[in-house]
């Protein structure tokens, strides 16, 4: 009688350490294959569990919530997302300016960015004296820099 507990196994064993028997050694390629098989065999003999759509939903809210406890993982795929998105100029300057006119109803909002942004131009006096220089200019008919020929 041949006791089972004294077969050498480690023949089959490769360099990794890992047996080279079984479907965890087979290549990805032929686990595939062995796994679409055994699902055809199992639909058409009608015992493959199809999910409802609430099943399908459940278990996506379930995948959903594991995933997101991962934070470096959602930071990348965010960053992706983002970068994609950024790269259409088209689809950005039309958010810009969906944004914009949103803002630009709130007249109070609209003033209070107006005066700060004066108070923060005023308080550079040389900014200030080259703009009244222009101005002038300006309402005098000419621009900086402008000769005024008359005939």
């Amino acid at each position: 009688m041949v006791d089972i507990h004294d077969h050498d196994i480690s023949s089959n064993k490769g360099k990794s350490g890992k047996s080279s028997r079984g479907f965890a050694s087979m290549s990805v390629e032929k686990q595939r294959e062995i796994a679409s098989k055994g699902g055809r065999a199992a639909h058409a003999k009608g015992t493959a569990h199809e999910f409802t759509a609430d099943q399908a939903r459940e278990a996506g809210r379930k995948g959903g919530e594991t995933v997101s406890h991962n934070r470096d993982h959602m930071s990348i795929i965010g960053r992706k997302g983002g970068e994609a998105v950024s790269s259409n100029r088209d689809h950005m300057a039309a958010i810009g300016r969906k944004g914009g006119e949103t803002v630009s109803f709130d007249r109070s909002h609209m003033a209070s960015i107006g005066r700060k942004g004066g108070e923060a131009v005023s308080s550079n006096r040389q900014h200030m004296s080259q703009i009244g220089r222009e101005g002038g200019a300006h309402s005098q008919g000419g621009h900086p820099g402008h000769v005024e020929r008359r005939p």
